[in-house]
């Protein structure tokens, strides 16, 4: 038999707006639901309860939540792409999951239901 990978599944929405800066000014200021979708895995190869991994979730994205995403760190620097969104989250959940022992290997996120971009963890 081979050998498994179980891996947990959790989908997120944000409510938030933001306005992609371009070389002539700032476009126009609009609102998306903003999905994201996490898998992780147990470090240690044990069960994880699900309220353990929603808290760091609703933890990490509540102050999202109703927001002008250029207003908020680190998107006063840098544009909010849905590339720059997705990698931000990526970087700041990965250190979140790390400290209850699991471990993101893959997130999407989504500004429409047909717009996603996707960033996994190699190896």
């Amino acid at each position: 038999m081979s050998e498994k990978s179980c891996i947990y599944k959790f989908k997120s929405h944000v409510n938030a707006s933001h306005a992609m800066r371009w070389e002539g000014g700032m476009g126009a200021k609009h609102n998306h639901t903003w999905e994201i979708i996490c898998e992780i895995k147990s470090n240690n190869g044990e069960m994880h309860l699900f309220e353990e991994i929603e808290g760091v979730l609703k933890d990490f994205f509540q102050p999202f939540s109703g927001c002008f995403l250029n207003e908020m760190s680190p998107f006063v620097e840098i544009n909010p792409s849905v590339e720059n969104v997705a990698n931000y989250f990526y970087d700041q959940l990965f250190h979140r999951f790390a400290a209850i022992q699991t471990e993101l290997i893959r997130i999407e996120v989504g500004e429409s239901p047909t717009r996603f971009y996707c960033i996994e963890k190699e190896g």
